[in-house]
């Protein structure tokens, strides 16, 4: 892919999630023509149709995510307990004030995307779990299956895309991913 069409991706990547924080999941393309103050065709010359835009989206979102969790991960001026917190909670500055809580109409009306958002849910845990291990050896937390904690968390997630439990509960999806985790670094006792 040429500069000149990875610079207009991104940009039409970064409009869509503006798009989205604006008009949620049902924006339409001409909204983000008239967002981006481009034409659809100038759009449809990189996706072909919201769903290919939508499936792009969520891989960028979620690279996005992994950047996010690297400088967590190399950042010495945080304690290992502290990176696991944040990294389990992580949201890139770009993302905190979308309104995921509508994500739970992906899985009837874009059942791709979904499949999409599941599959990158449940991979690229290496720097995590890598991240887990080493609180283990050094103590600041007991041992435990690994494959439990991140299964809990997937599904925590999960539901969240599936149910409405955060807009019923007047939760946004910030104050839901960080309540899962505090249960999950903290447990529920006082």
């Amino acid at each position: 892919m040429s500069s000149r069409r990875e610079e207009l991706q991104e940009t039409i990547l970064e409009g869509t999630i503006a798009v989205y924080r604006e008009k949620g999941i049902h924006f339409t393309m001409d909204d983000l023509a008239r967002h981006l103050g481009m034409s659809k065709k100038t759009i449809y010359t990189v996706f072909r149709e919201k769903d290919e835009l939508l499936l792009t989206l969520v891989d960028y979102m979620f690279n996005s995510i992994k950047k996010s969790e690297q400088k967590i991960l190399e950042d010495p001026s945080l304690t290992t307990i502290e990176k696991i917190h944040t990294i389990l909670g992580v949201i890139p500055d770009g993302y905190k004030n979308i309104d995921f809580r509508e994500l739970s109409v992906l899985r009837e009306k874009f059942p791709r995307i979904y499949e999409q958002l599941q599959m990158r849910l449940e991979t690229d845990w290496e720097g995590t779990i890598a991240l887990l291990e080493q609180g283990m050896e050094e103590g600041v937390i007991r041992r435990f299956p690994i494959p439990i904690l991140k299964m809990m968390l997937e599904a925590s997630l999960e539901q969240f895309f599936q149910r409405d439990v955060l807009k019923a509960n007047n939760l946004t999806y910030q104050e839901g991913l960080k309540e899962v985790v505090d249960i999950l670094v903290n447990g529920i006792t006082a």
